[in-house]
């Protein structure tokens, strides 16, 4: 005969595994000897090992007693629903990795390829992390409702970064980003941005971004209004030069 502690090890168990089993009612309790101890035999340690065996293989705790009483075509029914049960929780769980991978990857969790790409230049054109953020939040917008525009969008943005005064630009808008609403410099911004308007107008270029609608453009405005503290004068600076908007531009008449 044995008792709690050479039970559990005979089974490959804890003794509050075998207390747990108990409280369930999967494994018998046997009443105490005169010396006030619980004393398994050899039937106790096969059935602890079929329990254990179950709860290994993913049997909930609930359908290990049927599966213990059950006959052999009733057993093999059981197990195969129980087996299709832990392959329909593996996909759910490859599914969660899945995410989790996606989550891990950064940009590529809601960008295109050629987006990351983009980004990753910027970065390594040293641009702070802030003008990054704003520009990767703003093209997931964008990649939102017009993916099929964006390995046009991202081809045309990688040519910008070929000039290596559309790079200083963006160095000089990327320091806006921290300045104070006030800040006497952005008059000087907003003129470098009506020259290289005009200069791209001059060669023909056309603002494809024509093709966003009004909500996407709202949405991407608020997004840079809300973000870089000087976007108002900026924006008014640009009308008094002759160019009304930030997402979708449009020449207008001088004031």
């Amino acid at each position: 005969m044995l008792t709690i502690s050479q039970l559990a090890s005979y089974a490959g168990v804890t003794v509050r595994a075998v207390r747990h089993y108990h409280a369930k009612g999967l494994l018998p309790e046997p009443e105490r000897d005169h010396s006030g101890y619980r004393r398994y035999d050899a039937h106790a340690v096969v059935e602890l090992v079929r329990i254990r065996t179950l709860a290994d293989a993913g049997v909930p705790l609930a359908r290990v007693r049927e599966l213990l009483a059950a006959g052999e075509e009733d057993f093999r029914a059981a197990v195969a629903d129980i087996d299709r049960r832990l392959r329909a929780e593996i996909r759910q769980r490859q599914r969660h990795r899945e995410r989790i991978a996606q989550l891990a990857a950064g940009d590529s969790l809601a960008l295109p390829p050629e987006a990351v790409a983009y980004l990753d230049r910027l970065r390594e054109l040293g641009l702070p992390d802030p003008m990054i953020e704003g520009e990767r939040d703003a093209w997931i917008l964008v990649a939102a409702q017009h993916p099929e525009h964006m390995p046009f969008y991202m081809k045309m943005k990688q040519q910008q970064l070929d000039d290596p005064a559309t790079v200083d630009l963006h160095r000089e808008l990327a320091a806006m980003i921290e300045w104070e609403a006030d800040d006497p410099r952005v008059a000087a911004v907003g003129d470098r941005l009506v020259a290289s308007f005009e200069a791209a107008a001059a060669e023909g270029w056309e603002h494809h971004d024509q093709e966003m609608t009004d909500e996407l453009a709202k949405l991407l405005d608020a997004l840079f209004l809300g973000s870089v503290p000087v976007a108002r004068r900026l924006l008014a600076r640009l009308e008094e030069r002759g160019w009304r908007g930030w997402t979708k531009l449009e020449r207008i008449s001088p004031r």
